[in-house]
């Protein structure tokens, strides 16, 4: 199961048990041991040079615009079935949420033209609860159909927020179905009676009347400010270490945010069973993207897309890899040098490597073997 081999690995993450490698100080002599990471996307002590790596790739694809964000995200009665069907579900949210941005602005009505939208799918409330929702990040106008003229917004005015969601609520509702027809849904436990066409139906038919929220939030202004949303919200798990408080007799006591009572820092305690239980509720399918990239920044055809938005935009192009970072490419191979901890001036040199204990036992293994 994927929930056993994210615990297995964070568990382990930065011990012995993965290896390491041990340094010491051309000039005090101090040694320490460093400890591999896991690697592990759920893991929250290795996110950080991910997310580095990851906004160095995405700031050569900003256009000198102004961009907007905007969450689509879906009821609980869905989120309930999506408990049961990640996949399914989450490529639909996906799916749906690209399709409602890229019609309503293809509409002559609204914008008339092809947006880029970057996605990023979060399944967490602030106590860990499983709710499911995509955050859009959407260029400020788009390419027209003719391919001649970049359309622009209006100023500070994206799209119609009540077109938006009716849109999104009618699509999402009926892909939903045809899954269902296409039995790609399973329902087990509280959902079982869901296997039947008409009790499915029955379930889904007030939520045809349920205003859905589809919520725009205020414009960035400029790509600068892109890239400081995106450094906060790509790389994340369910709960960081720095929320965690204590695991005191087998309790497990962290900090939420409180935002309908002013924003108070609040104090949740839950068994570390239940804790892990919905810590669990946030781990992907294997293989699945949770952050994905449509029309303009769509892999297929990004970079003849960005460059056409470009001319259109009248903006220098952006080389891919700054000069700067060609250097450090080329020394990437090498042994990364940092400064001693402990006197500031001598470099710490590898001295000896430690080995996976999985390797040590298997290399154990077949020494006895050959015995």
């Amino acid at each position: 199961m994927s929930e056993v081999r994210v615990l297995d690995a964070i568990e382990h993450c930065r011990t012995a048990a993965l290896g390491g490698h041990v340094d010491r100080c051309d000039q005090c002599g101090h040694q320490e041991i460093s400890y591999n990471s896991c690697r592990n996307r759920h893991c929250p002590k290795c996110l950080e040079g991910a997310r580095r790596k990851w906004l160095e790739a995405r700031e050569s694809e900003l256009l000198p615009v102004p961009y907007f964000h905007v969450v689509f995200t879906i009821p609980h009665e869905l989120a309930v079935i999506a408990q049961q069907n990640l996949k399914a579900i989450y490529k639909i949210l996906f799916n749906i949420a690209w399709e409602t941005l890229r019609l309503v602005a293809a509409d002559p009505k609204h914008l008339g033209a092809e947006l880029g939208v970057l996605a990023v799918l979060h399944t967490w409330g602030l106590m860990l609860e499983h709710h499911p929702y995509v955050h859009c990040v959407v260029t400020g106008g788009g390419i027209a159909p003719d391919g001649q003229r970049w359309v622009a917004c209006r100023n500070g005015f994206f799209l119609p927020v009540r077109v938006l969601a009716r849109l999104f609520r009618g699509k999402f509702l009926h892909r939903l179905k045809r899954a269902f027809d296409r039995s790609l849904l399973n329902f087990k436990g509280s959902l079982a009676g869901l296997t039947e066409r008409a009790a499915f139906a029955a379930y889904l038919r007030p939520l045809y009347e349920t205003p859905w929220v589809v919520y725009p939030k205020p414009p960035f202004g400029g790509p600068e400010y892109v890239l400081r949303y995106l450094a906060r919200y790509t790389h994340r798990v369910a709960i960081s270490n720095g929320r965690l408080i204590s695991l005191h007799e087998g309790k497990v006591s962290f900090r939420w945010k409180d935002y309908a009572h002013g924003c108070r820092h609040r104090l949740m305690t839950l068994s570390a069973v239940e804790f892990l239980r919905r810590f669990l509720l946030h781990v992907l399918p294997q293989g699945f993207k949770r952050i994905r990239q449509f029309g303009l920044l769509a892999n297929r055809h990004r970079e003849q897309k960005l460059a056409q938005a470009r001319k259109l935009l009248k903006a220098a192009a952006c080389s891919t890899i700054p000069e700067e970072h060609v250097d450090d490419k080329k020394e990437s191979t090498e042994t990364p040098q940092h400064k001693c901890p402990v006197c500031g001036q001598g470099t710490m040199i590898r001295l000896d490597q430690i080995f996976p204990m999985a390797e040590l036992e298997s290399r154990a293994v077949a020494i006895v073997d050959t015995s």
